[in-house]
C-alpha cells in the first residue's frame, strides 16, 4: 500500500463527554476563556443530546450530555467520567478517508453519513482507536451554518458578554493518549499505518522516571506535522505511576491531557490564574537551576518562577510550559498551556520536575 496514509488537514473539533454540558460550557468559557458559540439541544429540536460549542483562536471543543436515561454514552459516563471522546479531523473526502483507514487495518465506529438544513451538507464518519476513543473525519465545505446541522448560535442572552474574558490561547499543540502496558507500540504501528503517521520522537523509563514511577512515551506526528500524538504507557516502578493512577480512574486507555498554545504564555498564565485555574508547582530549586541549564531566554526567570512555567531547550529553540491540575474531581484529564521559540520537542528537560509535582499530588489523594 502506498505509504500516505489518510489525508488530513488539521484537528478540526474535539469533543467532550460529559455528565451536564451546560455547566462544562460554563466552566470552559469562564475558567479558560473560550467563547461559547452555538447549542444544540431541546430547543433546537435535539432531542437526544445537549451539545455546545466552543472557541478560542484555533480551537475548537465541543461538550456533549445526553438527555434521556436510555442514552448508550450513559454506560461510558459511568465508567470514564468527563472525558474526550472524539478527535476529530478535517479532511477533503470523507468517504474516501474512511475506506482507506479501513483498508489499512482501522475498525469502523460509524459509517460516512451526511446531515443536511438548510445552511447546507455536513459529512462525518468515525473510526475506533484507543479504548473507546473515536477519531471522526468531517468535511464541512459546503456547510455555512456556525459548526454543523442542528446547532444554532446561541441566545445572547444565556451569558453576560461582559464577563467574557478570552486568555489568549491560539490553537491545539498536542494530544495526549494514556494506554495500558505493552500497548504503546501497537498503537504507534496503527497510526503509521492506518493514518500514514511517522515516529517524532521516543522516551523511555531513562527519560521519564522518578524514584518512584516511571512510563515510557512515543510521539507520532501526521506529515506536515500539524498534528501531534504523544502515546504514553506505565514502566515498572516502585508506586503506582500517574499512567496507571489514569487507568484506573479512567477505567481504561484515553486522552490524558490537550496542551494548548499561545503567544504569549506569561499573559495567558497570568489570566488563568485570575480565573482560578489551578497549576502543578515545581521546588524554587528548579529556577535556580534554570539559567545555567538552558541558556539565555527573552524572559525573565523571576516572572517564570512567580508563575511556575517550566522551560526547556531543544537544538532548534526553546519553550515555556504549564500543567493544570485535573479539571474535574477524578485524576484524569488536565491541560498544559505552551509556548514555543524555535523548539520541537515536548520538554524533556522538565520531566523529572514535573512528575515529582505530579506525585506530591498523587501522594495527597493517597493513589502513589
Amino acid at each position: 500500500m502506498p505509504a500516505q496514509g489518510v489525508a488530513i488537514k488539521r484537528i478540526d473539533h474535539v469533543r467532550f463527554l460529559v455528565g451536564n454540558a451546560r455547566q462544562s460550557a460554563y466552566f470552559y468559557r469562564n475558567a479558560f476563556g473560550f467563547e461559547v458559540l452555538a447549542y444544540a439541544g431541546l430547543e433546537t429540536r435535539e432531542r437526544a443530546e445537549a451539545s455546545y460549542v466552543l472557541r478560542q483562536g484555533e480551537i475548537t471543543f465541543v461538550v456533549v450530555s445526553p438527555l434521556q436515561g436510555d442514552h448508550p454514552d450513559n454506560a461510558r459516563l459511568a465508567i470514564h467520567g468527563d472525558g474526550v471522546q472524539d478527535i476529530a479531523f478535517e479532511v477533503e473526502d470523507v468517504t474516501e478517508a474512511f475506506q482507506e483507514a479501513l483498508a489499512r487495518g482501522a475498525t469502523a465506529a460509524s459509517p460516512p453519513s451526511v446531515r443536511e438544513d438548510e445552511l447546507g451538507m455536513f459529512e462525518s464518519a468515525s473510526i475506533r482507536v484507543y479504548g473507546d476513543t473515536t477519531h471522526s473525519f468531517v468535511n464541512r465545505d459546503r456547510y455555512h451554518g456556525v459548526f454543523a446541522p442542528g446547532f444554532k448560535p446561541l441566545d445572547p442572552g444565556r451569558y453576560n458578554p461582559r464577563t467574557f474574558r478570552p486568555v489568549g490561547l491560539t490553537s491545539i499543540d498536542h494530544v495526549v493518549a494514556n494506554v495500558e502496558e505493552g500497548k504503546m507500540q501497537e498503537w504507534v504501528r496503527f497510526y503509521e499505518e492506518v493514518m500514514g503517521f511517522s515516529l517524532l520522537a521516543h522516551f523511555d523509563d531513562k527519560d521519564i522516571s522518578t524514584e518512584y514511577t516511571a512510563l515510557m512515551s512515543k510521539v507520532v506526528q501526521d506529515g506536515p506535522g500539524r498534528i501531534k500524538l504523544p502515546i504514553n504507557e506505565p514502566a515498572a516502578g516502585r508506586r503506582r505511576s500517574q499512567i496507571e493512577e489514569f487507568l484506573r480512574f479512567y477505567g481504561g486507555p484515553g486522552v490524558q491531557h490537550i496542551a494548548l498554545a499561545t503567544d504569549d504564555i506569561l499573559a495567558s498564565v497570568r489570566a488563568l490564574r485570575d480565573n482560578d485555574v489551578s497549576f502543578l508547582k515545581v521546588p524554587p530549586a528548579y529556577y535556580e537551576m534554570l539559567p545555567g541549564r538552558v541558556g539565555p531566554i527573552a524572559e525573565d526567570v523571576g516572572e517564570l518562577a512567580e508563575l511556575g512555567i517550566l522551560v526547556d531547550r531543544d537544538e532548534e529553540g526553546y519553550l515555556l510550559q504549564i500543567f493544570t491540575k485535573p479539571v474535574e474531581d477524578r485524576p484524569t484529564l488536565f491541560f498544559e498551556i505552551i509556548e514555543r521559540h524555535g523548539a520541537r520537542s515536548f520538554g524533556k528537560g522538565n520531566f523529572k520536575a514535573l512528575f515529582e509535582a505530579i506525585e506530591r499530588e498523587q501522594e495527597r489523594r493517597g493513589t502513589l
